[in-house]
């Protein structure tokens, strides 16, 4: 990969890092913040959407959503774990896509693909690439003593 090439996907990684820490951090800072307004509008897949929130399951999908956003961001950002965090990041995004979908448009300026696709795809190419290896901690993380006596970290961290 050229220099120009590296420098581009560490940009990539970290704006996407930089997306979804955000979008994590103003959900858990703000306590007035729950996907229930979310989930009770979902077109696709509403009774599943639906049973996510009961009382008793709510808080766990509130807690994943802020925690998740906000690690993901975090895992990009730092260039650590980034294959689990891109796989995560996919799922929580197919989640996300879902609700808003009237098949074939998830809005009103789309169709079939709107930016929950694009972030899935992203995400996929980020982790096919091992991008926490570019410019990332990841290079760093693989040589610990702790990676060297535990392999299973090693295939963890890509």
């Amino acid at each position: 990969m050229s220099k120009w090439q590296k420098i581009s996907v560490f940009l990539l990684r970290i704006s996407l890092g930089w997306l979804f820490f955000y979008a994590g951090i103003t959900k858990l800072i703000n306590p007035n913040w729950s996907a229930q307004g979310f989930l009770n509008n979902a077109k696709t897949f509403s009774s599943f959407y639906q049973w996510l929130t009961s009382d008793s399951i709510l808080p766990i999908v509130n807690a994943l959503n802020e925690w998740g956003l906000t690690l993901i961001g975090i895992s990009l950002i730092l260039g650590i774990a980034v294959r689990l965090s891109t796989y995560s990041g996919a799922l929580l995004m197919i989640l996300y896509y879902f609700p808003r979908l009237t098949f074939p448009y998830p809005d009103a300026n789309s169709f079939i693909v709107d930016q929950h696709i694009i972030y899935i795809c992203i995400l996929l190419f980020l982790g096919a690439i091992r991008a926490g290896h570019i410019y990332g901690l990841e290079n760093w993380c693989i040589n610990l003593p702790v990676c060297k006596r535990f392999p299973q970290i090693r295939k963890f961290l890509g």
